[in-house]
Parts: C-alpha cells; structure tokens; sequence
C-alpha cells in the first residue's frame, strides 16, 4: 500500500451529526445521503464528498460528532441554513483504497504512522474523501492527521 505525508487544506460545507462510534458506518452514509438531498444549496463545490470524524481520545470515549459534506472551492460568501463551512489546515498521513477494506485502512495507516514515528494529533479531525469508481465501486482517501 501506498502511504505518505501530506500538508494540506480542507474547506467544507457540511451538516453536523453525533452518535456511537460503533454505529458510524452506519449512520454516517445516512446522514451524507440527507446531506446531498441539498446539494443545490452549496455554492462552488467541487464535487468530491467527505467526512470529519472526531478522533477517540481514549478507549472510553463510546462517542463523537463528525461532519459529511462538500469540498468547496472557496469560503462561500453564504452557508446554507443547518450546515457549516468548516476550514481545516494540517499535516496528516494518507492512503487511498477501495472503501470496503475501510477498516483495515484506518488500522494499516495507524500502524505505518507509528512505525515512522509520527505522533497522532488527537484535537484534529480525521478526514476521508470519497472517490467514486468504475463497476460503482468507490475509492476511499484517509487522512490522519499528525503532529509535526
């Protein structure tokens, strides 16, 4: 698998969500599909889909709020009513692969992030994009971020 370092500037707007981390993979494409029911509400998108996630601090922590939406070109002048424009500047470390090995991505990206000695940022959003393919196949990029 390809992994690496990476700098680099999301700007979204999307609608907030919270619930059990177990419950996400659930619940987290039901919220994107609301999500892009408003899609003429976004002005200047570029069409690429992604989702925020909150990091477990601790193993305790059974839950977190994270953000689905859009990438926009720029800061929109309006957000529309019920979403946010989120901008987030970071170094992460990343990988790109079919999203239905989408937990074994998270675990090998965690495992080569400590194997290169880099340290979890966990105040920073985790960060996935989401790259649809061919055979309706769809491509998931994982970006964790850390510190530098």
């Amino acid at each position: 698998m390809d992994y690496k370092k990476v700098e680099k500037i999301f700007r979204v707007v999307g609608i907030k969500d919270s619930g059990a981390y177990a419950d996400f993979d659930a619940e987290v494409p039901k919220t994107a599909q609301k999500f892009l029911t408003r899609l003429d509400e976004v002005e200047n998108y570029s069409g690429t889909e992604i989702a925020l996630f909150e990091p477990k601090r601790e193993a305790n922590q059974l839950e977190g709020h994270y953000y689905v939406g859009l990438i926009v070109k720029e800061t929109p002048k309006e957000v529309p009513d019920l979403m946010d424009y989120i901008e987030t500047a970071q170094v992460y470390v990343t990988t790109r692969r079919k999203i239905s090995n989408i937990g074994n991505l998270h675990e090998n990206l965690s495992k080569w992030a400590d194997d290169q000695g880099y340290k979890r940022d966990l105040e920073s959003y985790i960060v996935e994009t989401y790259h649809p393919m061919e055979n309706s196949e769809e491509d998931v990029e994982i970006f964790l971020p850390i510190h530098i």
